[in-house]
């Protein structure tokens, strides 16, 4: 029996589009586009940028209406602080507001709000909010909502080899115990499992930066349509097209 929720978002006959048991737990989403999604409704990149943010928690919920357990969104990498300080205020703003308006829908729904990167550049009251949040919806526990912010998967390698370094000198790590996982245990993603799907939004082909370690053998999805316009019925159109893959992983 699907859940009320559920069938809100999705009719039956699409939930039935989808295979239960090859679900990917983890999708990671690069939410592209809303510049040019700006740019195309004659708004600045505040606007295109508040469009995308809202967006957010429709595909969050939709997410959970298919059974996946983790999404990991691409909010604000290390190459945004690159732009115009307006713009860069303007992002801090919409994120600040966009957690103080979720949070209780967060709740009500069993979202638990996570990070990635460098939180150490964020305005004092943005990381009050993000701190608050995770504190509200710390005992959820039906999807984590992952947001990537002042992330770059560069920064981040980086930042895990200096803990490895200092570990290793403080005689907490030993050269030989060094392998595969133990290098994904000191990334910021350690807590969850790699993506298995990635979708971009926007008809960009890249990684951006995103997630290169653990996507190593990620599926990718490119939708072409930028994200403000990106719809529960394509990230279904995406886990579809997932589930007719064959992932070998390397293998035979």
């Amino acid at each position: 029996m699907r859940q009320a929720e559920e069938l809100e978002i999705y009719t039956s006959e699409q939930l039935a589009m989808c295979q239960a048991h090859v679900v990917p737990r983890h999708i990671a989403f690069i939410p592209d586009g809303n510049r040019r999604w700006a740019k195309k409704h004659f708004g600045t990149p505040s606007f295109g940028h508040k469009a995308g943010c809202d967006n957010l928690i429709k595909i969050v919920k939709a997410a959970k209406a298919l059974n996946v357990k983790v999404v990991t969104f691409y909010a604000i990498s290390t190459e945004n602080y690159l732009r115009n300080p307006l713009e860069q205020h303007a992002l801090h703003w919409i994120l600040d507001s966009y957690l103080s308006e979720q949070c209780q829908t967060m709740i009500d729904s069993g979202i638990r709000f996570q990070t990635i990167g460098n939180l150490s550049r964020l305005p004092k009251n943005v990381y009050k909010t993000i701190l608050e949040t995770k504190e509200a919806t710390a005992h959820c526990n039906t999807l984590d909502m992952v947001l990537a912010i002042n992330y770059g998967s560069r920064d981040e390698l980086s930042r895990a080899m200096k803990t490895m370094l200092k570990d290793y000198d403080d005689n907490k790590l030993k050269s030989e115990e060094i392998n595969e996982d133990l290098i994904s245990k000191y990334l910021d993603t350690a807590p969850w499992p790699d993506p298995d799907l990635l979708i971009r939004a926007g008809g960009e082909q890249r990684l951006s930066n995103f997630l290169l370690w653990q996507c190593s053998y990620t599926e990718i999805y490119i939708a072409d349509v930028f994200w403000p316009d990106f719809t529960p019925q394509h990230l279904l159109d995406a886990v579809v097209e997932f589930q007719k893959r064959e992932r070998r992983l390397g293998k035979i």
